[in-house]
């Protein structure tokens, strides 16, 4: 049994399940209204296709916009394929949830942003806590009152 709840992860995984549902809808049902969406991946991250030019162009991060021209979007349990134009070149691209860093709507002044910290920090000299800290800055809160219409 865990010695604690790992609210970070359970909040990131709540938080891909709010976007592939969004994703999913747009993909059966077009975008409504205004809505459009920035979301900004990491590049670097396993499962992440795209061309060659384009991932030497954005070798860490790269963010695309979801809004007037966009084909083939599906969306699975691990993420969502779509194509994009570039320059009026269409790139079909794989992007994994794992990838994602921000899912911003500014038609209705809504965003998710996914907080990072660096693993691989040498560990080796530490001694092991009987009672770990936990991590921080896994997940953002997002006061949704914020983003209601008045």
């Amino acid at each position: 049994m865990a010695k604690s709840i790992d609210y970070g992860n359970l909040m990131h995984r709540a938080m891909r399940g709010l976007i592939q549902t969004v994703l999913k809808d747009v993909a059966a049902h077009g975008l409504p209204g205004a809505h459009h969406f920035f979301i900004t991946f990491d590049t670097s991250v396993e499962g992440v296709e795209m061309a060659d030019w384009l991932r030497s162009r954005y070798p860490g991060e790269m963010t695309i916009v979801i809004q007037h021209w966009f084909e083939n979007l599906t969306v699975n349990d691990d993420g969502f394929t779509i194509t994009l134009n570039f320059g009026n070149q269409p790139e079909p691209m794989v992007i994994p949830f794992d990838a994602v860093r921000t899912f911003v709507d500014p038609s209705v002044e809504f965003g998710l942003r996914f907080e990072t910290h660096d693993e691989e920090e040498d560990d080796d000299d530490e001694e092991p806590e009987d009672d770990p800290t936990p991590p921080q800055g896994d997940a953002q809160i997002v006061r949704l009152d914020k983003f209601r219409k008045q």
